[in-house]
């Protein structure tokens, strides 16, 4: 009789170019361990799925098809903004979760995610030993804004840092064309409510003095209205034009978003509404040179065709991971990225406690932002060119990319009660 226990994988928050490649490593890794993992099922929509018993059976997608999810950009099973509340508050979540773990036999639990995913899959690693039942956690890192605590860097965040540098300087070759008669100024606003990595990243391409982006304006350093027009004036003097590159998550003294809509979104995050154009208002206003100002969104993270392949490998290569440190029965850990060298870039997996990992922020050391206040070091440049180096094109089809849209059948539901969400 075959003891081997099923598992379950989900896919949580903004997704990534790469987190399908880590979802292919977890897939291809827990199929040569027939003896040890029965089927693996995946979270419908992240872990909606499970609390709703809205499970995917992985096990019918082909060989193929599953390999193809390292060329697949997004979330291929679907994934939510949904953070479980603290075991004291809603322990009925966490029980929930235990019943379906229970009612499909699965013993091993894999989240895909950022902080609050760490700290979710901590949880339900404590709930089942308060339970008396057996499930192995183990969470696996993905975020774009580079933010989780002990891994050198985070799978998903080399991709978009990949393209934030290349649009930076296809763009500012546009602007530097037209500068005389049209365009002086061009912002371009990405991610990073809190840490400043993307931003950051817009630096790689800037390599001799005077290249764009001339600024870069990091949420860990508070915005001075003065000083940054007399740096746009200074770069427009200089150079002819201006690119700016902006975190989202900028602030004024006063320690508010400078872009802030007054909402917030479901993990309980102050919703931004975009901050480029105050800035290039606040250019037009003050100096009356005319803009240009675009919003990198979803397009940064869903970049599949021009992703780092150092980042495509370590993506896949922590999928692997996670599963092999489950079959060893290493509970409540989550597999990291080690840097051991940077010229020659080395990295080699080593392992993090969940405990670590989870609701900790990593932002921008002071050492990575040049004194002005507007820029990056070489410090910052030598952590930060390794994770854009190498390309992983997908294959193409008919001019475009051959994205693989898995086919994703039920799991036949075994609880007769519903999950209000």
């Amino acid at each position: 009789m075959s003891t081997a226990k099923n598992a379950f994988y989900a896919q949580s928050g903004g997704v990534t170019a790469v987190i399908n490649a880590t979802a292919a490593g977890v897939i291809e890794t827990a199929r040569r361990h027939p003896d040890a993992i029965g089927k693996l099922y995946a979270g419908r929509n992240g872990i909606i799925g499970a609390l709703t018993e809205d499970l995917i059976d992985t096990s019918l997608e082909s060989d193929a098809d599953i390999a193809a999810l390292r060329h697949t950009p997004a979330g291929a099973f679907g994934s939510c903004r949904y953070k479980l509340k603290g075991i004291d508050e809603s322990r009925a979540e966490y029980e929930r979760l235990i019943e379906v773990f229970k009612a499909h036999d699965i013993g091993y639990f894999f989240y895909n995610g950022g902080g609050d995913s760490a700290d979710t899959a901590h949880k339900v690693s404590q709930i089942g030993e308060t339970h008396g039942y057996p499930i192995v956690c183990v969470g696996i890192p993905k975020t774009v804004d580079n933010d989780l605590a002990v891994t050198d860097n985070c799978p998903g965040f080399g991709s978009v840092a990949k393209y934030v540098a290349v649009s930076i300087r296809e763009a500012a070759f546009d602007v530097a064309s037209m500068a005389l008669t049209s365009t002086k100024v061009f912002v371009l606003e990405v991610m990073g409510r809190h840490a400043g990595w993307i931003a950051a990243a817009g630096g790689l391409a800037a390599e001799h003095e005077g290249d764009a982006p001339q600024i870069i304006l990091f949420p860990e350093v508070v915005f001075d209205e003065e000083k940054f027009l007399a740096k746009v004036e200074q770069s427009v003097d200089a150079n002819g034009y201006c690119a700016i590159v902006v975190s989202e998550g900028v602030r004024n003294a006063e320690g508010k978003f400078l872009s802030e809509a007054g909402t917030r979104d479901a993990f309980g995050h102050a919703q931004l509404g975009g901050v480029a154009p105050v800035i290039a208002n606040l250019v037009k206003d003050r100096l009356g040179y005319k803009y240009h100002w675009a919003v990198a969104d979803y397009l940064q993270r869903s970049a599949r065709h021009i992703a780092s392949a150092t980042d495509v490998e370590q993506a896949y290569a922590l999928g692997r991971a996670a599963v092999e440190l489950a079959l060893q029965g290493r509970n409540a850990v989550m597999p990291v990225i080690v840097r051991t060298s940077d010229d020659p870039y080395e990295w080699e997996v080593g392992t993090a406690s969940l405990g670590d990992v989870a609701n900790v922020e990593k932002k921008m050391p002071s050492e990575y932002i040049s004194d002005d206040g507007f820029g990056i070091t070489e410090a910052c440049r030598r952590y930060l060119q390794p994770l854009i180096q190498g390309e992983s094109y997908p294959p193409y089809k008919h001019g475009m990319p051959d994205y693989v849209t898995l086919r994703n059948e039920p799991v036949a539901k075994k609880l007769n009660t519903e999950f209000a969400l």
